[in-house]
């Protein structure tokens, strides 16, 4: 048996049968863990969406922004299909329904203390340790299930942009949503900075990668993560990303998380623009 971590597909199916084919997996006795992002911007997001769901129990994934923006368009809420989104064959498909049923249920957080590794999407910020990290994922996971168009109506802004534990209703669980599928940046005190994208060494001063924050409550676990593509395949205090840009013309990139193995990956197979990354 195998676990592996793969970053983000964003509708690249193609290129993940291909990664999965140089891996050998089997879905029998392999499993894969998914950083999010399944669908968008590539073009095979229907297909992929389809394959993950078909693998059951071999596959985990958890929710991405491109995720959540698909369930958001999807129920009428939010800001509707944008410039580049590559939702509409999975919008007009004859099994939505049940595809986007699957994928509401998906969690935020998955962690496997066998295995000693955390899966999320993005970020967490450094005033969480994983148990308030477990609570937060289930909170916004109990809006998903009981009022999921309240959520998809008031999930989207940048503030608040610092935690506190009185913090209630929409902004609760905005702040939760944008740190599990949006964070990148934030300050020493754990001040979110969303609106920043690019390579840490670019970064305004001030600014610090999530998982670099000193003291930050979460140091010690290991966590794979994706999103952030201009960040590419690093492993840095604990933190390990995934998300190799593989729909801007990257890679595909897989992780083994049950034996010490370099990675693999597969390069992308169309070259894309990569200037519209996000």
């Amino acid at each position: 048996m195998a676990v592996y971590a793969i970053g983000d597909l964003q509708g690249c199916y193609d290129d993940f049968r291909r990664l999965l084919d140089r891996l050998q997996f089997q879905p029998g006795p392999d499993r894969i863990w998914l950083t999010g992002d399944l669908v968008n911007r590539g073009p095979g997001s229907l297909a992929a969406l389809r394959f993950v769901r078909d693998l059951g129990e071999h596959a985990i994934t958890v929710l991405g922004n491109h995720d959540l923006h698909l369930l958001a368009v999807a129920a009428g809420g939010g800001r509707g299909v944008r410039a580049g989104d590559t939702l509409d064959e999975i919008l007009a498909a004859a099994d939505r329904e049940e595809l986007l049923a699957w994928l509401t249920a998906r969690p935020l957080l998955h962690e496997d203390a066998r295995l000693g590794w955390t899966l999320l999407h993005a970020g967490l910020p450094p005033q969480w340790d994983l148990p308030t990290a477990h609570r937060m994922a289930g909170e916004v996971q109990d809006a998903l299930a009981t009022d999921p168009a309240g959520l998809y109506g008031s999930m989207y802004g940048d503030q608040p942009d610092r935690w506190s534990e009185t913090l209630s209703g929409t902004d609760r669980l905005r702040f939760a949503i944008n740190c599990f599928t949006r964070l990148r940046y934030c300050t020493a005190d754990g001040q979110l900075l969303l609106k920043l994208k690019g390579p840490p060494a670019n970064a305004p001063a001030g600014a610090l990668p999530w998982f670099a924050v000193e003291g930050r409550r979460t140091a010690g676990a290991r966590i794979v993560f994706g999103h952030w593509s201009a960040l590419g395949l690093r492993d840095s205090h604990g933190a390990y990303s995934l998300d190799t840009g593989c729909v801007w013309g990257g890679s595909l990139t897989a992780l083994r998380l049950d034996a010490s193995e370099p990675p693999v990956q597969v390069a992308c197979a169309v070259n894309r623009d990569w200037t519209g990354m996000d």
